[in-house]
């Protein structure tokens, strides 16, 4: 995979960018958020040192091409509203996972499609993946029409995949592939 420590992608109103240590009290402000937090395998943050250690660990796994996070901000402000990522490549299998999350007060805007449809672009286009997937909680009716209004087909269910805080819950699997993304592209 090539470096993705300079990689910016933009949309009508997103810039989608590596995280920076000016981000960190942004981050933390989202995922110390129990309701961005709720269907994700990990608790909400406690301390700013969980966005400064992802922050670190980017840098270095970004400039190696190991894995995509990008943050996503508004042209508007300039404010920090989430991240996505793909991650877990297989270059063999030409794969990855897909994962993102938003800031409880940017949910309903449609920034997430369109932060995902360039990420996904990307990813077909410039990395020639030819799959893409998703886990997530099947609860999550928000990330379930996000992955389905993008394409992504519901390909498994995993039961009482995940525990945490004692809660149990499950995974829903999702799958897209190139020529199904590719097609919706052109009848666009």
């Amino acid at each position: 995979m090539p470096a993705f420590d300079q990689l910016i992608l933009t949309t009508e109103r997103l810039k989608l960018r590596p995280l920076a240590a000016s981000d960190a009290d942004s981050l933390f402000a989202i995922f110390s958020d129990p309701r961005v937090m709720r269907y994700w395998s990990t608790a909400p943050w406690t301390s700013v040192d969980k966005a400064h250690e992802m922050i670190a660990k980017d840098a270095t796994a970004l400039a190696a091409g190991e894995h995509v996070r990008l943050g996503m901000e508004t042209v508007a402000d300039g404010r920090l509203i989430g991240h996505c990522s793909l991650f877990n490549f297989n270059v063999q299998c030409q794969r990855c996972d897909i994962g993102y999350g938003l800031a409880f007060a940017a949910w309903g805007h449609g920034y997430m499609h369109e932060a995902l449809t360039a990420l996904l672009n990307y990813g077909f286009a410039e990395l020639s993946l030819n799959r893409v997937e998703a886990d997530i909680d099947p609860r999550n009716a928000a990330s379930t029409k996000t992955l389905e209004r993008l394409g992504f087909q519901n390909e498994g269910f995993l039961r009482e995949r995940w525990v945490m805080d004692g809660e149990v819950s499950d995974s829903g699997l999702y799958g897209l592939l190139r020529r199904d993304w590719l097609a919706r592209v052109e009848a666009q």
